[in-house]
């Protein structure tokens, strides 16, 4: 064979392409330098002596020449009139683009330009888009990639929120949707598109640019100075130059910012190519064929980029678990003695250690198919050697396949048979078999991409299989490698061998120790898929595999790689060297290929070629340790490098087997990260980025890496250190090692890591699953199993775990882990393991102090928990079976012992607390010792109750509170009220203390069979604790038995620990969730006038929550306390109470139900009013009507458009000077307005506010008569007899208001002295009876009465003139709860705490006590008043509200603001409130204060036609925003939903009679009817009515898709009557802006009428019935129906129901059908058959 002497033609060509590589770099960009215009482009080349013969040829491309003073700066550009225009352009659907475009004329770079050119755009999904640019005239070669190729698009985004095409020249920008931001640019430089030559160029965002490959990257983020990184598989030893190397990753991912969203660009093209990164920053991408086919991805997260990018080629396999066991192996072990000898010498130290290699020396004569049976003579016994101890062999194989013949002249069948069918690669011909030469000599390479070839390759596979059995397949050698160039003939002078433009490759000659470009295969010239040879070779490995194992998993090893190779096989990074940059470069290598969608990476561990240092060795046996793909593999003619050839008491074998042990430990977590990587695209080896992106100081991070979030690496990566400069992002982070927690965080620190240390971190938030290690995961895989739990700064955790057999195909089993503050929860699918496998050991790291208990319950038919030792956190023995599910449970409570501001060490120290300063948001640092508190003197018991006797523990001298006297002796009374409900009571029994004088509804006789009862009580002796324990689960609901319990005269303070997290209710104030944020969340109640805020105490007090049980069991507790107080939220979890005065009377229902608990709570405090029917209708009233015309012209324009309507309001302005009860003159024209609409079936509700004017110059009898039957609040006598004056509303007499003036200035110069009735008082309520009477005699006719103001509120603070009189401890207590404007005291915004009250027995009370009562005690003689006046039911709507107010009246969420937020909270509000036992609310539709907007108020709209009181309502100054005053379209809305809404009102009146009659809910929470889904636990933007409508509104601007939750069961879409056809899932509903989603549950009859203008024409309409069937056939319902406003006996009517193939029952005021036909429609609409008038029935 004669070696080739290039031509002169080839000599020229190769001088070309070193000029054009750098011309190339150039072209070119845009904002480079940071100006206008465009970046210079250089080239240079030695051919040309002169810089003006480089100009020239510069100049003959019809470029620009600028000389800079960079020599890396290219010189020669474009000028603007190079590229291509855009023809035309069409967008055949809203997610897709195509256009046809055409070159500008200009001269060619490298001829064959491509005149016309097409681009194909296409949104595939929310996050991925997808633009191709080919010749639309000549096939091109397209990578025909299997995993793409079985995709389809499902878009959900418009493509021109994304993607816009700028027409000439032609250029595109890609946005990102949500911010259009732009992240990839072209229009800076034309696209170059020629038959052998394709460029483009792009603006990018950001300089955080990682991937690219395969290459050796110095650094993971990549340099943008110019750089240039070829792309063409290569076989090249990865010595730390800019070469190309074994795979093709033409992908790149770019962090944006901070925020840490990013993308990620894919060009799917597999020629040989290079791409420059340039400072702009931008990227160029130079290809020599093919096609330009990108994909752009879009993250919020780096790892999000990932999953996107794997989700288009392939997400990766998980690798057998065996797989993640050491490995070791050597090229040319010598023979199969010395392999067992290194076997076993590595046995005989306890290595773990799983899996031996053997490389090409095995083979006969290299030859694959074929062993030596001569040094290898017995490999076919070698396999089972390795398995009697647990271990696994792997064998190699190269794709080279020798012409040979084997030894002794046999033939070589592997050979033979692959010439007889054809399965070579082939010259250019496509006849004659390419002859090259590799490890066997001369050699022929199989083409993969023919099936004839893929055919043999199995059948080979498997007959070796047969011969010498193994457990995996390694691939080498498939780049593919040829030690020839070319081929042994050497290559054509051709435009494939020798094409006018060569990228930056490697030698810069196309066939350089590969195969010459113009080879046949069958996807076409080697040129085009040269790089897919790996990938080829992959896919039919993987079918052999399959075919040999079967259904076990086995494990694929490959060299060369190209996206999508992951999805079947793992890598390594190639034959590296034994030296100290190459173990740092490994790990920018490893986090490149998670990138790549190869997660099983690692680095050949000690190095391959040369000899390894026994320092550099045990450096990389540690970090190796924590590589996914861990094997240790040298080169022949270098010493053994195996751990124990060092030595086995050596400092190498005791590191490497202390971190393997370490491995083995972790690899249940490792084994789940790969079931992350294979089913969601996460990343197993994870750059620290893509966890702390918002940290810049990561964003360079290299030298340390993590596995999954979890745990942090941090190796030694130098010569002679025992110190790293290590970097611990804004975590808490724990010591593997120590498991101590370390103090610093989001800063560099220097670790000591001596000889044998790495460093190794677990980050909080983390629950790693854990096994007891072994030698093998043979016997490890055997072991207990444990959980390192680290807590972070919130006290939570959570993990996962997959675990299935290890080897099969196919996913067994996921566990999930879930640790809250103080509990574990581990969970699963009911797999069961054949081993028997337990978890026995937990660790819990950041526990604050030694927890005061801990158990474990397992969550099975018998609940059975055990109590633990609790003096440590490493639990053993805990014997808890894999495949079922526990609950851990332990308790550290941080109680704030100084809950007041400006808490300091040394007023902590002072209540004798201790000062534990810590770093955790709202946590304190001032806590109480376990001891402080109260001990039981004595304890009395029966089948009644307890009384126990406590006293204070006087080791605390004091509760740190001079000014509040504390009680050192107090009485608890427990008593046993019922099986459901108990009550337990603390006081002081020496002294009377105020007591709340609600009457409550509690048996005359307890229970006293303790079987009966639902739960127990054991009481804790020291500290004193009650616990209340539901009997059924073992559950503990109450437990006060921790430190902190304080009772002085102006200070109580309670904690008990809950059962779990899940804590709803407290008000009344704006939440911005449902279920309560327990992360020491302080709420303050205290009536007020105080508009919806955030953490601000509103109108009304209810200190009543509802808990749920991790056992889906539910209990709710009413501590009966008027006093100002607060409760805190803990995350252990907790609860502290704080309450300024009174006594502790808590009663506490059972449930179990959370539907039972409100029926049990509302049993107590008094079942809901039943409202008038006509007052479930929709409401209209607005503050600032300026006389009756405009009342009476909206009441027209309303009834022109056919609204349903009902209810007309007048606010204060119908007042004269806002004075209670006397009419203004501008609507002296009113009562006639109200009788006219009360005739046409309207109904009317006026205001009336408590305070009235004392200051008045004409005669106000309502004054007067007050005066004199001495029904207002006055100081106590001891001080004054005088009226305790405020003012409000009521203007002075003759004075024209100044509306410019401030507010306060307002209230001075022109408000008048009020005063406040004692609604205690039964005067009082006589007095106000007679007024209300008058009213409704005398001036004008109403049907309901709106009360307001009633906090009670005042425009001054406490009393006219400031002053308040008596002891001011009682305005500004020496604990203020965290109140809006606390600072101003108590008084703010009322009266004086010091005023006086009168109870009805005559007791006189502090307003102190019972200023929280005051709505309460307002509203039940204005119910009274308005049954006596009226006749009728009517209805009451009051502002403010306490337990029991629901008896008299319903309740508006206040005055809300204009806002879309007060959407969703409005549902929050109405939840709680159902909660409460007030089922008549609802918020002001559109919002009270500000200017309502469009959208949001006709979405309001939508909603609020589903609050049970719908009223819309806004403030005075605001612009109208009723119905009628937008737009046509707009009414049209609003009377399509209201006449919904009128359609069911006979359900929602048969709910709110349950609601009367029985206390279920009406507004009713998911978890109410699907407490078994703990999803239904956190919804709050959806509700129900009662048990069978769902509501699901759009809540915000803009959406025309809700994505809501389907609970489980059959739903029906009430719009359609057609089965959705989800069940518990998340169901994307759309949602146009005229529609609201609703949905009926099968299994349900709800009752509806046809719907008119009023509820008085729609009652008088046909009766009907929707039946919507469950699953299996049948539906219940209930219908109560009345005169809709009688009083007294109620009389109900039912007619009876008639359908064929039905049955009907009837009972006790229901309806339940069962239908045995199934083949109508399931949803019917059943008509009562109804004579006019209806017959009532007794």
């Amino acid at each position: 064979m004669v070696k080739k002497h290039f031509s002169k033609l080839e000599v020229m060509l190769m001088v070309m392409f070193v000029i054009m590589t750098v011309i190339s770099i150039a072209f070119i960009v845009l904002f480079a330098t940071g100006q206008s215009g465009v970046k210079e482009g250089r080239w240079t080349t030695e051919k040309y002596t002169s810089n003006f013969e480089v100009m020239e040829k510069c100049q003959e491309r019809g470029c620009c020449w600028s000389p800079r003073d960079e020599s890396n700066v290219p010189w020669c550009f474009f000028p603007t009139n190079y590229g291509y225009t855009v023809e035309s352009q069409e967008t055949p659907n809203s997610y897709a683009i195509k256009a046809k475009l055409t070159r500008m004329e200009s001269p060619s770079l490298f001829g064959q330009h491509i005149k016309e050119l097409a681009i194909d755009a296409e949104m595939q999904t929310k996050n991925r888009l997808r633009f191709k640019i080919y010749d639309p005239n000549n096939k091109r070669f397209e990578v025909p990639h299997e995993h793409i190729l079985s995709l389809k698009p499902t878009p959900s985004s418009p493509i021109n929120n994304t993607l816009q095409i700028t027409q000439k020249p032609f250029g595109l920008t890609v946005r990102r949707e949500e911010n259009q931001k732009v992240v990839f640019d072209t229009r800076m430089a034309p696209i170059v598109f020629e038959d052998q030559y394709i460029q483009l160029s792009a603006k990018l965002p950001s300089h955080n640019i990682y991937g690219l490959g395969e290459h050796v990257h110095r650094q993971y983020r990549h340099d943008t100075n110019w750089r240039t990184w070829p792309i063409f598989t290569r076989d090249s030893f990865p010595n730390g130059g800019t070469h190309n190397l074994y795979g093709h990753y033409p992908f790149f991912l770019c962090l944006e910012d901070e925020s840490g969203k990013s993308f990620g660009v894919f060009l799917l093209n597999s020629n040989a190519m290079d791409v420059t990164l340039q400072p702009a920053p931008a990227v160029t991408y130079r290809t020599i064929g093919g096609v330009l086919d990108f994909y752009i991805f879009f993250g919020d997260t780096p790892e999000q980029v990932v999953h996107e990018f794997l989700e288009l080629i392939g997400k990766p396999v998980i690798p057998a678990y065996w797989s993640l066991g050491f490995q070791l192996s050597r090229w040319n072990y010598g023979n199969l003695s010395i392999v067992k000898e290194t076997v076993e010498r590595n046995r005989a130290v306890d290595l773990p250690y799983d899996i031996q290699y053997t490389d090409i020396d095995y083979m006969e004569d290299k030859k694959d198919f074929t062993y030596d049976k001569v040094k290898f003579a017995e490999l076919p016994q070698f396999a089972e050697y390795l398995h009697e101890k647990g271990q696994r062999y792997i064998l190699i194989l190269d794709p080279a396949i020798a012409t040979s013949k084997r030894v002794g002249d046999a033939p070589y069948e592997s050979y033979d048979r692959g010439t007889a069918k054809n399965a070579w690669v082939t010259e250019s011909d496509g006849v004659t078999p390419l002859i090259g030469e590799v490890w066997p000599g001369e050699a022929v390479f199989p083409d993969y991409t023919s099936q004839a070839c893929i055919d043999w390759w199995v059948d080979e596979y498997e007959r070796f299989y047969r011969e010498v059995k193994h457990d995996a397949l390694w691939i080498d050698m498939n780049e593919v490698s040829n030690f020839k160039q070319g081929s042994a003939k050497g290559c054509a002078s051709n435009n494939l061998n020798y094409p006018p433009f060569i990228p930056n490759i490697l030698d810069n000659l196309m066939y350089s120790k590969t195969l010459c470009m113009d080879a046949k295969q069958s996807w076409g010239n080697h040129y085009d898929v040269h790089s897919l040879y790996a990938y080829s070779m992959v896919l039919a490995s993987e079918k052999a595999l399959q075919r040999v194992f079967g259904a076990n998993r086995s494990l694929l090893l490959t060299r060369s790689s190209f996206p999508g190779v992951g999805k079947y096989s793992g890598h390594w990074l190639g034959d590296n060297g034994a030296n100290w940059n190459d173990i740092k470069w490994a790990i920018p290598g490893m986090l490149e290929f998670g990138l790549f969608g190869i997660p099983y990476i690692g680095a050949d561990v000690c190095g391959f070629f040369d000899d390894s240092t026994e320092e550099l060795c045990r450096r990389w046996m540690q970090v190796g340790a924590f590589y996914p793909f861990s094997r240790n593999h040298n080169a022949e003619g270098y010493k053994p490098q195996d751990p124990a050839a060092y030595g086995a008491d050596s400092a190498l074998v005791r590191s490497s087997k202390h971190y393997l042990n370490i491995r083995y430990t972790l690899l249940p977590y490792l084994y789940t990260l790969f079931y992350k990587a294979h089913t969601a695209g996460e990343t197993v080896v994870r750059p620290v980025v893509h966890e702390f992106y918002s940290d810049s100081e990561t964003w360079t991070i290299d030298r340390q890496f993590l596995w999954g979030k979890y745990l942090l690496i941090t190796p030694v990566l130098d010569p002679g250190v025992d110190k790293v400069s290590a970097y611990l992002p804004d975590a808490r982070w724990y010591d593997y090692e120590t498991m101590e927690q370390v103090a610093d965080r989001k800063r560099h620190v220097e670790m000591y890591l001596p000889g044998e240390k790495l460093g190794l971190h677990i980050r909080g938030g983390a629950i790693l699953p854990t096994q007891k290690p072994n030698v093998t995961t043979t016997y490890s895989r055997r072991n207990p199993m444990g959980l390192i739990i680290a807590l972070d700064d919130y006290d939570s955790a959570a993990g996962e775990l997959f675990w299935d057999d290890g080897d099969s195909r196919g996913i067994v089993s996921f566990l999930f882990f879930v640790c809250l503050s103080n509990y574990v929860i581990v969970t699963n699918n009911g797999y069961s393991d054949p081993n028997n496998l337990k978890f026995d050991n937990i660790i819990i790291l950041g526990v604050p102090t030694v927890p005061a208990s801990v158990s474990v319950t397992h969550v099975n038919a018998t609940n059975t928990t055990t109590i633990l030792d609790n003096n440590n956190i490493d639990y053993n023995g805990l014997d808890l079976i894999l495949g079922e599910t526990y609950v851990v449970e332990w308790e550290v409570l941080r109680i704030n012992c100084h809950p007041e501001d400006n808490v300091d060490q040394a007023k902590c120290e002072a209540r004798g607390c201790i000062w534990d300063p810590i770093s955790i948001e709202g946590a304190p640092n001032c806590i109480y010792p376990e001891d402080y508190g109260y001990n039981v003197t004595s304890l009395k018991e029966s089948n009644e109750g307890m009384t126990i006797d406590i006293i204070r523990n006087a080791k605390y001298r004091s509760s740190g509170r001079p000014q509040s006297r504390d009680i050192d002796t107090l009485r608890v009374d427990i008593k046993y009220h019922s099986s459901d409900m108990l009550q337990f009571k603390i006081y002081d029994p020496n002294n009377n203390r105020y007591e709340v004088p609600v009457e409550l509804s509690v048996p005359t006789t307890p229970e006293t069979d303790e079987d009966k009862r639902l739960y127990r009580v054991a009481i804790v002796q020291h500290p004193f604790g009650i616990q209340i324990i539901r009997k059924s689960t073992g559950t503990i609901i109450w437990d006060s038995s921790v430190p902190g319990f304080t009772f002085s005269d102006m200070f109580i303070q309670v904690t008990t620990k809950l059962p779990s997290q899940y804590v709803y209710g407290f008000g009344e104030t704006e939440h911005k969730t449902y279920k309560h944020n327990l992360n020491y969340h302080t709420w303050g109640m205290f009536s007020k006038d105080q508009p919806p805020g955030y953490k601000m105490n509103c109108y009304g007090v209810h200190p009543f929550y509802m808990g749920l049980e991790n056992t889906d069991d539910a209990h709710g507790v009413l501590l009966l306390n008027s006093n100002a107080m607060d409760v805190t939220l803990l995350p252990s979890p907790a609860l502290t109470y704080r309450t300024l005065g009174g006594i502790l009377d808590f009663y506490v229902v059972m449930g179990p139900t959370p539907e039972m608990v409100v029926q049990e709570y509302t049993l107590l405090i008094g079942r809901p009013v039943l409202p008038a029917y006509w007052s479930l209708g929709f409401q209209l009233c607005r503050y600032g009507y300026t006389n009756d015309k405009e009342i009476e012209t909206l009441y027209t324009e309303m009834r022109t458009a056919g609204i349903p309507y009902d209810v007309q309001y007048a606010d204060i302005d119908y007042m004269e000077r806002q004075l209670d009860f006397v009419l203004d003159k501008e609507f002296q024209g009113l009562p006639a307005l109200v009788d006219s609409m009360r005739n046409e079936g309207m109904r009317f509700i006026f205001i009336l506010d408590p305070a009235i004017s004392g200051n008045e110059t004409q005669p106000y009898p309502a004054f007067e008569r007050g005066i004199a039957a001495d029904v207002f609040i006055k100081w106590p006598q001891t001080i004054s007899d005088e009226i305790v004056w405020g003012k409000v509303w009521p203007d002075y007499p003759n004075v024209t208001v100044d509306e410019s003036l401030d507010w306060d200035t307002q209230v001075e110069l022109y408000r008048s002295y009020t005063t406040f009735p004692d609604f205690f008082r039964n005067q009082t309520a006589d007095w106000w009876h007679t007024e209300i009477k008058d009213f409704y005699e005398n001036t004008m006719k109403f049907d309901g009465i709106w009360i307001d103001m009633n906090e009670p509120a005042s425009f001054v603070h406490g009393t006219v003139g400031g002053k308040c009189l008596g002891d001011p401890l009682l305005e500004n207590p020496p604990y203020m709860p965290p109140l809006e404007s606390k600072h101003l005291g108590l008084n703010h915004k009322t009266l004086c705490m010091n005023s006086e009250q009168i109870l009805s027995d005559g007791t006189r009370v502090r307003h102190y006590d019972v200023h929280s009562l005051y709505g309460w005690s307002h509203s039940k003689p204005t119910y009274d008043a308005l049954l006596d006046v009226t006749g009728k039911r009517g209805i009451v709507v009051t502002r403010s509200t306490y337990p029991s107010s629901g008896k008299w009246v319903g309740h508006w969420l206040g005055d809300n603001y204009s806002g879309w937020d007060q959407l969703y909270k409005s549902i929050i509000g109405m939840m709680e409130f159902s909660l409460f036992g007030i089922s008549y609310t609802g918020a002001d539709i559109c919002g009270f204060f500000n200017p309502a907007e469009y959208e949001m108020c006709l979405r309001w709209s939508h909603l609020g036609a589903f609050y049970p009181y719908s009223r819309n309502h806004n403030g005075k100054g605001n612009p109208r925003q009723d119905p009628v005053a937008w737009d046509a379209e707009f009414a049209s809305a609003t009377r399509d939903v209201l006449n919904i809404r009128y359609t069911l009102l006979p359900y929602l009146y048969t709910l709110m009679f349950e609601a009367h009659t029985k206390g279920s809910t009406v507004i009713r929470p998911l978890l109410h009817e699907f407490v078994d889904d703990k999803t239904t636990w956190e919804i709050y933007r959806q509700f129900l009515w009662g048990p069978a409508l769902l509501i699901s509104p759009a809540l915000d601007p803009g959406v025309t898709t809700v994505r809501g939750y389907i609970p489980k069961g059959r739903w029906y879409d009430f719009h359609t009557a057609k089965d959705v056809g989800v069940s518990g899932a998340m169901f994307d509903m759309p949602t146009p802006l005229n529609h609201i989603n609703l949905h009926v549950r099968g299994g349900y009859i709800l009752p509806w009428q046809k719907p008119e203008n009023t509820t008085y024409y729609s009652r008088k309409n046909p009766l009907g019935l929707i039946v919507a069937l469950n699953d299996t056939g049948t539906a219940k319902g209930s219908f109560f129906w009345d005169d809709g406003e009688g009083i007294g006996k109620r009389k109900v009517t039912f007619e009876h129901l008639h359908h064929q193939d039905s049955k009907y029952c009837m009972c006790s005021w229901s309806i339940c059908i069962t239908v045995s036909n199934l083949t109508y429609n399931p949803v019917t609409r059943y008509v009562f058959k109804q004579e006019n008038p209806l017959s009532f029935l007794s």
